[in-house]
């Protein structure tokens, strides 16, 4: 195993909500993780993505832009240079509710995209 770079623009985007689009930037399949992986978001404004409860915990930072964590019972909001925790099993989803894209590097301890289920309802 030796040090690797991985572009951002060499990867798929997975595509979400209002044009915007998420990436898994370093992962077992691109570069051998084992026990990790990091990932970048970007979301367009006007964008409010589906809750979702993972099972590994989740930690972003925010690049650009602001907006908010959704919660079942409360937003958390985030701006530009903020890290964010999100627990396993909350559901949450992203909230773009400001004027310019929001850009997230995200990571979990796991190394994919960590088992994840879409709340019901």
């Amino acid at each position: 195993m030796s040090v690797r770079t991985v572009k951002v623009d060499a990867i798929e985007a997975i595509p979400l909500p209002n044009q915007s689009w998420s990436k898994k930037l370093l992962t077992q399949e691109t570069v051998g993780t084992r026990k990790c992986m990091l990932g970048v978001s970007s979301f367009k404004p006007g964008t409010v993505t589906s809750f979702l409860i993972h099972e590994e915990e989740e930690l972003a930072y925010v690049v650009t832009g602001k907006g908010k964590i959704r919660l079942e019972d409360r937003d958390i909001p985030y701006s530009a240079g903020e890290g964010i925790y999100i627990p396993p099993g909350i559901p949450h989803a992203v909230v773009n509710d400001g004027d310019e894209e929001v850009v997230m590097v995200f990571s979990f301890s796991f190394p994919d995209y960590p088992p994840t289920k879409k709340k019901e309802g």
